[in-house]
């Protein structure tokens, strides 16, 4: 029992370098500015409440409110913003700022504590009031960000380190951190696999061409489905088949970068022949902070001003 115990906390507190932790915040960093960007021209019309919004926001919202009343909404950030005799226009182009603004800190690692909650607030306000438009994108955004919101941070690469000079959190800790976002990384991909499996679709190949012929996702002409046919279920075998073993493939050094390459390409695939880029860009992001850097690119962290002391020290002993 005592070296089951061991064993066990060996596993959780594996001691980690930060640069994980680096690849995490800079991803999702640069997700949620391209998400912000890309939703300026329609940002309006996505939130506005009423007859000038795709879909009336506070109904929406009621609907959130039914799943939980303490989900936040952007309805609650209108609301503040009227008693500061602001317009709902005002509120919403702040709330477009904001995201933006703490979307650039975050790729810059700068006040990162700050900027990860009020990123994570703010995304999860927008993702929740324009539900009906979202898809896998936006919760898998907010799983990164709440990562980020309970991380270790700064990372040897932030701008919080190496000019601010905060120290940096224990090895064993970041291995912890790393360590649950590994085990939760593992979950989605079995139970999404094991839901593949269960159903004939994804077997016969016509799972793939549902996804791949639906709009707006139709980027592939259907006569090159057609002629490729043969192929579909193959592809769907070998994605069911990843993903459901995922879990059990990803830990061992030897088939690890197997799976790991390959599931990288099941999402570049999905990017390039459907348009779902911010998709396949947080799912990389998530996978090469969760399993890539050990054996990807482990670079030596640049100097932060906490080191100084340490390095005088030493040198004063030598």
């Amino acid at each position: 029992m005592p070296n089951l115990r061991d064993g066990f906390r060996r596993f959780l507190f594996t001691p980690q370098s930060t640069i994980w932790l680096s690849v995490l915040r800079v991803g999702i960093g640069l997700q949620v500015l391209f998400y912000t960007v890309s939703l300026r021209s329609d940002w309006l019309e996505l939130l506005a409440e009423g007859n000038r919004g795709l879909i009336r926001r506070d109904l929406m919202e009621a609907l959130v409110s039914v799943e939980s009343p303490l989900i936040p909404r952007v309805g609650w950030m209108v609301e503040a913003g009227g008693r500061l005799h602001l317009s709902e226009t005002n509120v919403l182009w702040l709330l477009w700022g904001g995201l933006l603004l703490a979307s650039l800190f975050l790729v810059l690692g700068l006040f990162c504590r700050t900027v990860s909650i009020i990123a994570w607030i703010l995304f999860l306000c927008t993702a929740k009031s324009a539900e009906p438009f979202g898809y896998g994108v936006d919760n898998f955004t907010i799983i990164g960000l709440f990562y980020l919101v309970i991380a270790p941070l700064p990372d040897a690469w932030s701008i919080d380190a190496w000019w601010r000079g905060i120290s940096l959190k224990s090895s064993s800790l970041q291995g912890l951190h790393r360590r649950v976002l590994q085990l939760h990384i593992c979950i989605i991909y079995f139970f999404s696999g094991l839901a593949k499996c269960a159903g004939r679709g994804w077997w016969n190949g016509t799972s793939l061409w549902r996804a791949l012929i639906r709009p707006p996702f139709d980027i592939v002409p259907p006569d090159i489905l057609i002629r490729l046919g043969f192929l579909l279920p193959v592809a769907g075998i070998l994605v069911c088949v990843m993903e459901a073993t995922y879990p059990v493939f990803i830990w061992p050094k030897r088939t690890r970068l197997i799976w790991f390459s390959g599931v990288l390409g099941l999402h570049v695939a999905i990017g390039l022949t459907m348009g779902m880029y911010l998709f396949a860009c947080v799912m990389i992001i998530l996978n090469v902070a969760a399993f890539g850097p050990e054996f990807a690119f482990e670079f030596p962290r640049p100097l932060a001003a906490s080191d100084e002391p340490k390095i005088q020290a030493q040198r004063s002993i030598g």
